[in-house]
């Protein structure tokens, strides 16, 4: 056994030697999308960092794992922007995805090449395969106004160059998702919403003859995921109490007959932001249970009997969890946790065992620290976080030496963070930085409340809540004072340029692709965000000036400490205009700060390249501001 304390030195915080490497995290940068029973096999799909982001479908064999979908093919929806549900696959191994290119749906069937079922220009996204009829949501930007659709795909290909070929369910200018068939197909239930409103804010629960005749809706409020149970029943989440909880409705054909009826209700979510098409919160089973994902914080996973009577399984991973598909007693579920790393998991629900598929490797417990929930009082009430503080099992600090953290805001903003293990954090606290990852009021997972504390107060409530965390920490002797950096992508770009302008607090700030000019926001933004200010500021033209207060680009000249710009070149929802505009009032003022835009990057970053380029950049750019040498 290696005798550790024989190795153990001191040395300043951020300038600890590590196992981690930024191509380490450019190996964990690749992301299950989706996963499903296929006969006897488990197919999942699986970003290539290293293929500039490619999505293949894979199955795993016990030689190791097979591509089903080889290059350059890839599947990712563009649907929304934010895609989701770009895959799926029947009984019989074929495999129906959208190409990322064009935005096609294709079938791929075993031993044969790709084959168009759509024809060009429209987008799709949401597939779902049932009772050997496809699925789909559709959206199409090439006409004015933009119109979006349900539709049934035909699966001979019939359809590749004859729209006229493809069965619309329902079509308009709102926004649809989780379309789901009845058995004796039917009808089809789904979730609708206007646009003025976010989803999470209000969506209805809709169920409409197959045929696009008539539809039935059900007084909702934020309805999410409808699932059949047979002909006459159909499951659903929806927050009535301010908690997405599963209800039950009954029906006699599109007439309601009984419900809806609450579904073992608990102070948890079971859903969360509707930002992709693909993610499911729970799954019925064969035998008239539920397994279904509840959030208060972090995530568990429970069984629901028939009779309402709930248990929970014991399972490795506690954050970012989708229950994928069931089948029998199994079920497929994704996320990470504490000591275990992002991947596809097989739950078996009657015994307990849970087996990695793919991903969720274990990590050192002597490198990688477990997260500790922190609660802080702040301005607008209680602040949630989780503090991972510097762990190494060799290094050790100068005496009185208290370590420089980096505060994370996450993206969304209605989104959330949940306390799991990462090489990414380990990159960071191995190294001896540590990490306070904040939900400010507007995350979701801890209920309607606290998520509508943002409504209004985009730019206050969120500023407010991640300097009330770091400066909390620091007063408990945790962080260093004088070394707090703030790091956010998105929206969480903007509360970083907004914390900076505040000042007081942070010494430093990284903004991945952040929010700098909110009347540019409105003015460039798609559709599915196109209405998303007007709760979290104010509708225009009433609350402009509002805008013009709120945004980080008017207060530049308040920015006096140094900041690292990272940008998508192709970003379609924060184009590069919004980055380029701080650097160039920063640049006039001779702030300290870098800009990097990244090539064939959108919204996030995919690539091996740019994954590396960007943690390699960070720590240095930290050790800068902050006066330590760190081993790269």
């Amino acid at each position: 056994m290696l005798d550790r304390s024989a190795l153990s030195y001191t040395a300043p915080y951020g300038a600890w030697d590590s196992p981690f490497t930024a191509a380490d995290l450019a190996i964990a940068g690749s992301r299950i999308d989706g996963a499903r029973f296929v006969g006897d096999d488990i197919w999942w799909g699986e970003s290539v960092p290293a293929e500039r982001g490619r999505v293949t479908i894979r199955r795993g064999e016990a030689s190791g794992t097979v591509d089903l979908l080889p290059a350059p093919w890839s599947a990712r929806s563009k649907v929304h922007e934010y895609g989701g549900g770009a895959w799926t696959a029947d009984a019989t191994g074929t495999l129906f995805f959208v190409e990322a290119s064009d935005q096609r749906v294709y079938r791929l069937s075993p031993g044969g090449a790709p084959e168009p079922l759509t024809p060009a220009g429209p987008r799709h996204g949401g597939l779902r395969v049932q009772s050997g009829r496809l699925l789909a949501v559709r959206e199409d930007l090439t006409v004015q106004p933009h119109l979006r659709a349900i539709v049934e795909i035909p699966l001979d290909g019939r359809a590749a160059e004859d729209a006229e070929q493809i069965r619309v369910v329902i079509e308009g200018t709102a926004f649809w998702a989780h379309p789901t068939l009845s058995p004796d197909g039917t009808r089809v239930a789904f979730v609708e919403w206007s646009g003025r409103q976010m989803p999470w804010d209000s969506a209805h629960l809709r169920v409409q003859e197959i045929d696009g005749g008539a539809v039935a809706q059900t007084p909702t409020r934020a309805a999410l995921q409808p699932e059949w149970l047979s002909d006459t029943s159909l499951l659903y989440a929806d927050d009535p109490t301010g908690r997405w909880n599963l209800q039950r409705l009954e029906l006699d054909g599109l007439s309601v007959t009984a419900g809806p009826t609450p579904v073992s209700p608990a102070d948890a979510d079971t859903g969360g932001g509707l930002w992709v098409l693909g993610q499911r919160w729970y799954q019925p089973l064969a035998d008239g249970s539920i397994v279904a994902l509840r959030t208060n914080g972090t995530d568990e996973v429970v069984v629901i009997t028939p009779d309402g009577a709930t248990r929970t399984l014991t399972v490795p991973m506690n954050a970012g969890l989708s229950v994928e598909d069931a089948a029998g007693t199994r079920v497929l579920i994704t996320g990470a946790g504490p000591s275990s790393a992002a991947g596809l998991w097989l739950v078996d629900t009657a015994d307990g065992r849970v087996t990695s598929v793919r991903g969720g490797g274990t990590f050192d417990p002597a490198w990688v620290p477990v997260a500790r929930p922190l609660t802080i009082d702040g301005t607008h009430g209680p602040v949630h976080a989780f503090d991972y503080p510097p762990t190494n099992p060799l290094a050790t600090a100068p005496e009185g030496e208290r370590p420089p953290y980096i505060v994370l805001v996450h993206g969304g903003p209605t989104a959330h963070v949940a306390g799991a293990g990462s090489p990414a954090i380990a990159y960071l606290t191995s190294r001896g930085i540590g990490v306070l990852d904040v939900n400010y009021g507007g995350s979701t997972g801890y209920g309607r409340a606290y998520r509508e504390r943002l409504n209004g107060q985009w730019g206050v409530v969120d500023v407010d809540d991640v300097l009330a965390a770091a400066a909390g920490l620091a007063a408990s002797g945790a962080a260093d004072p004088a070394r707090l950096a703030i790091r956010g992508g998105s929206a969480g770009g903007w509360t970083v340029l907004s914390a900076l302008v505040r000042g007081g607090v942070f010494g430093a700030g990284v903004s991945r692709y952040g929010v700098a000019d909110l009347r540019a926001l409105v003015a460039e933004s798609h559709d599915f965000e196109a209405h998303y200010i007007d709760a979290l500021v104010g509708p225009l033209p009433e609350s402009e000036a509002v805008y013009i207060e709120r945004s980080p680009l008017t207060h530049a000249e308040r920015i006096d400490v140094p900041v690292l710009l990272l940008q998508g070149e192709d970003d379609a929802v924060v184009p590069p205009s919004q980055s380029e505009a701080i650097r160039d009032a920063l640049a006039a003022r001779g702030i300290p700060h870098e800009y990097l835009l990244f090539p064939g990057e959108g919204h996030g970053f995919r690539q091996a390249e740019t994954i590396i380029t960007v943690a390699e950049a960070e720590l240095r750019f930290l050790g800068e501001a902050f006066g330590f040498a760190p081993k790269i």
